[in-house]
């Protein structure tokens, strides 16, 4: 069996996988998300936290609350890491320095999960498993928590309630990311992957030394990672390290899970909003985009540039052989496009055009098919866009889901689609005029300036992943990247809330024969189309000064 062959029967296999369980999950979680009953371990949590689930909430109501759990979030992890050295588990591993002790503090609340550690000797267990781990369900079912909470803007009428932003949290993590994780390291550990809570022990290596590890409850922080589209490692090597993901059947479910609940998420909105032609139509938008970069990453890392190439099979400098050039391609796109950064390969050793694909998935928004609720909310602004366009191409005024997109509302959509391109841009630029940064870089020219500003698109767009070769840890870039996280992920969220109070308050406009009809497939493509050029015409400097020169000079 060829390499090509076997990568397109893993993209067929995950594809089945994937359609296999979008409507029976997808249902499930528009259940969860419109029932009124609450389970006895729910009203346990209610009680604990003090409050009460039944309590609607207008958009400003919703916003303070995410903001506020969200806040102590950081405090607690950015405490927890600092007392490392005097807890029990640290595996001697002393306190976390206060500037990387921020960076990871933002990067985990802000579902980022950017690392300028090496977690096997930085972080003990209660460490990982105490504050990263829990970071990684709560922070994942914030962003479907707005998300849900858009969906019931669009949903509901003549009301500013958007539900209750206390049992969504609840809801997400004990009925949905909880049930599906222990499943999921159950068979991450019959695939190979650790779950222990070893200390720390030397290997002997085959030229007679030694290394060494230590072990940890990787399994289940792992299934996490992927299914919240985390992505921070228990170890530096990420999802190249064999005892997270020890081959191809590991490979391939944990993109699995990385694509599982963003997909299905459509679904949950065509059955909130009453419509499920509605959620086919964004899930055709999601899955066309998320192909093509498949196939255009995977040619472009098959292509063949000279003997080295040639005798390889391809591009192989920076991955790994259990995972080969498809498995390596088809989880650079699934992780770039999904918010996730968890990385299998190393970004920074792809081909010019190949470190692009990664960078310009990134700079779409992360919406094919994005986060968990992150992607969902941010498709969703951008067909409000798409449907203004429109209404200006025909002369009348713009219509969505019943919903006129008047100049309120846009002006909330330009805001959220303008604040991440405002950071990624603005910090690239400082960081480049300044000498202090720009030493940080390991190459000079154009990869090394797709260095930065990879950092910070990855940042700013809550991915995760780094380019590789950029020594990001430093108090310039611990700080600076912590603030990009912290803005990318909670400022788009209030205009997304504020959108969404704005869309519930209107009355639903009833249909007409001019209504666009965006269910339609014309819709999904004037979609796609809006997607791109608004990316294009944001990114395409930045990125002509980085991966397109470095891969029209190969």
């Amino acid at each position: 069996m060829t390499p090509v062959l076997a990568g397109a029967l893993q993209l067929l296999a995950l594809v089945v996988a994937l359609g296999l369980s979008y409507r029976p999950l997808g249902d499930h979680m528009a259940r969860v998300y419109s029932s009124d009953r609450h389970l006895r371990v729910e009203r346990w949590i209610y009680r604990g936290i003090g409050a009460d689930p039944t309590v609607e909430m207008r958009w400003p109501a919703y916003v303070r609350a995410v903001l506020a759990f969200s806040a102590v979030g950081v405090l607690l992890l950015y405490l927890l890491q600092r007392a490392q050295g005097v807890l029990p588990g640290s595996l001697g591993f002393v306190s976390i320095d206060p500037d990387q002790a921020f960076n990871t503090a933002a990067s985990f609340v802000a579902n980022t999960n950017w690392q300028s550690y090496s977690g096997e000797q930085a972080m003990g267990h209660v460490v990982q498993t105490g504050g990263l781990a829990v970071q990684n369900f709560v922070s994942a079912a914030v962003g479907i928590a707005v998300a849900v909470a858009l969906v019931r803007g669009f949903a509901r009428s003549r009301t500013g309630e958007l539900g209750n932003f206390w049992a969504d949290l609840v809801r997400g993590v004990v009925r949905i990311l909880l049930p599906i994780s222990v499943v999921g390291a159950l068979v991450l550990v019959a695939c190979g992957v650790i779950q222990n809570f070893a200390g720390i022990h030397e290997v002997g290596l085959f030229t007679g030394g030694t290394q060494q590890w230590n072990g940890g409850a990787v399994a289940s922080q792992e299934v996490i990672k992927e299914l919240g589209t985390n992505g921070g490692g228990y170890f530096n090597a990420n999802s190249a390290h064999p005892f997270e993901n020890p081959g191809g059947v590991s490979n391939l479910f944990e993109i699995y899970l990385i694509l599982l609940i963003p997909f299905a998420l459509t679904r949950t909105f065509g059955r909130m909003v009453g419509s499920v032609r509605q959620g086919y139509a964004i899930l055709g938008a999601m899955a066309a985009i998320w192909l093509g970069f498949t196939a255009l990453m995977t040619w472009t890392e098959f292509a063949h540039h000279g003997p080295a190439f040639e005798l390889a099979g391809g591009a192989m400098e920076g991955k790994e052989t259990r995972f080969g050039i498809a498995g390596s391609s088809l989880f650079a796109v699934a992780t770039t496009l999904a918010s996730t950064g968890a990385v299998n390969s190393f970004h920074s050793s792809y081909t010019g055009f190949g470190g692009g694909i990664t960078l310009l998935g990134m700079q779409l928004g992360e919406i094919a098919p994005g986060g968990v609720g992150s992607g969902l909310y941010g498709m969703l602004i951008m067909a409000v866009i798409a449907v203004f366009l429109a209404g200006l191409m025909v002369g009348r005024t713009p219509e969505y889901l019943g919903r006129k997109i008047g100049v309120r509302e846009i002006k909330y959509a330009a805001c959220y689609i303008l604040v991440t391109p405002a950071l990624v841009l603005g910090l690239t630029g400082v960081a480049m005029a300044l000498d202090g940064p720009a030493r940080s870089m390991t190459n000079t020219g154009a990869h090394g300036f797709s260095e930065i500003l990879y950092a910070y698109t990855s940042a700013a767009n809550n991915n995760g992943s780094a380019f590789a070769g950029l020594g990001a840890d430093t108090p310039w870039f611990n700080t600076t990247l912590g603030i990009a996280m912290l803005l990318g992920r909670f400022l788009p969220m209030v205009f997304v809330l504020a959108l969404a109070g704005s869309l519930a308050a209107q009355t639903p406009v009833p249909e007409t024969a001019g209504t666009l009809r965006t269910e339609k497939p014309l819709f999904t493509g004037l979609l796609i189309g809006t997607i791109l050029i608004v990316a294009g015409l944001t990114y395409f400097p930045a990125l002509a000064l980085g991966p397109l020169a470095e891969g029209l000079a190969a």
